[in-house]
């Protein structure tokens, strides 16, 4: 029995439906503690953007999300369910693996590697998922798989493989495979790290427009000029915690925190 998004409203003093909800989150690796007791709200339509230096906890909270790692006390919420569990009671029980794959088809995750099937084409990995798994007819799925190459600027590129693509375009590909599931939420791992300079823009610009679409989207990136431009929200995690967040203008321009101060000074 998942929660329903007014029942983690009213858990989490919210009222506004939040995308995702995290309470109290902690995530350990035997005795290092890596979340140290996160709370996040995402609204529906926001780019959140999530910052810190490497080791903060940042990815391996994105990876929470999606229940990609398994927290090891509190609660998160997306789209109001919970995530890997069923309450009752007051007490959590794990799902099964095939109830949480099915809550992770409505959360598409972009890594920092691309993660392609290396013997697919660019048209079969974006068939994959949704033939395989959401069980559409191929003709259709084909259909939108080619309009989502178009939106990324690959249309050209269907019948290639991976290596015979730039990282970018590997990148792009693999924002239109999560597309190609149909996601309410995308999390973005840092996305152009392994990207060369010169390749950066055109993932960020497949980023800004879904932004501009109204996409909702959580993004660990060190692009502080995408967070200020793009970013309804900006979070900067240390250690494990949520220093300071707010509005990325607010952040960047004045931060409030001098760990949030020092870790800026280095970056912008």
């Amino acid at each position: 029995m998942t929660q329903n998004t007014a029942e983690a409203g009213t858990a989490t003093g919210l009222g506004d439906d939040p995308m995702v909800v995290a309470e109290n989150v902690h995530k350990h690796f035997g005795r290092l503690e890596v979340l140290r007791g996160i709370d996040m709200e995402v609204h529906r339509g926001d780019v959140c953007c999530v910052v810190g230096p490497s080791g903060s906890g940042k990815s391996t909270f994105l990876r929470c999300i999606n229940h990609l790692e398994k927290i090891s006390a509190g609660r998160l919420w997306v789209d109001g369910q919970l995530m890997g569990y069923r309450q009752r009671a007051g007490k959590l029980y794990e799902l099964h693996d095939a109830q949480v794959a099915r809550q992770r088809r409505g959360i598409g995750m972009v890594f920092q590697n691309f993660n392609l099937f290396p013997h697919m084409t660019v048209l079969g990995n974006l068939l994959e998922a949704p033939v395989r798994v959401n069980h559409r007819p191929r003709s259709e799925a084909r259909k939108e798989a080619l309009d989502l190459l178009d939106r990324v600027g690959l249309a050209d590129k269907a019948g290639e493989y991976p290596r015979q693509l730039s990282g970018g375009q590997q990148q792009r590909v693999a924002i239109a495979r999560a597309l190609a599931m149909r996601p309410g939420l995308m999390l973005f791992d840092e996305p152009t790290s392994a990207l060369d300079p010169e390749l950066v823009g055109e993932v960020l610009d497949v980023m800004k427009g879904l932004a501009e679409e109204g996409m909702t989207m959580v993004v660990v990136t060190h692009e502080m000029g995408f967070a200020r431009e793009v970013g309804d929200k900006l979070v900067f995690m240390d250690e494990g915690i949520v220093v300071e967040s707010g509005e990325p203008r607010r952040v960047l321009a004045d931060p409030q925190h001098d760990r949030t101060r020092s870790f800026l000074s280095k970056v912008l």
